[in-house]
């Protein structure tokens, strides 16, 4: 009486369905890709030739209207000194980068590197390629 085997394990692998998986996540990627707006802030930073290398720990960013931004936050000019302390500590290796729209005064950014000297912060000022 010999026993016999009546299911096979066959050896043939199909990729069809891993190929449709494929091109389905391809299509969602860029389909959403294309649908996502970024929420920044509308700058006309000045002309610059030089890039910075080191990464900022954070944005501070001034609009032409004279309205203070820490990232993507509204802040009033009085309390941009606590709002940066409380963000970025005592750190001496800290870098903000400074995003300051062209016709604004000067004054302004001044301003903003008084705060940074104080609390010994880097300044990197954003600027856009010539």
């Amino acid at each position: 009486m010999a026993i016999s085997q009546r299911n096979r394990i066959s050896v043939n692998f199909s990729s069809t369905g891993m190929t449709d998986v494929v091109f389905n996540l391809l299509i969602f990627f860029m389909l959403t890709s294309t649908l996502v707006h970024p929420s920044a802030l509308k700058l006309q930073l000045p002309k610059g030739s030089a890039q910075a290398s080191a990464k900022p720990q954070t944005t501070v960013s001034i609009t032409s209207d004279l309205k203070y931004y820490v990232e993507q936050q509204p802040v009033a000019f009085e309390e941009l000194e606590s709002i940066l302390a409380q963000k970025l500590g005592n750190d001496p290796d800290t870098y903000i980068s400074l995003h300051a729209d062209k016709t604004i005064p000067f004054e302004n950014v001044v301003n903003v590197l008084n705060i940074a000297q104080k609390n010994n912060y880097k300044l990197i000022i954003a600027t856009s390629p010539k």
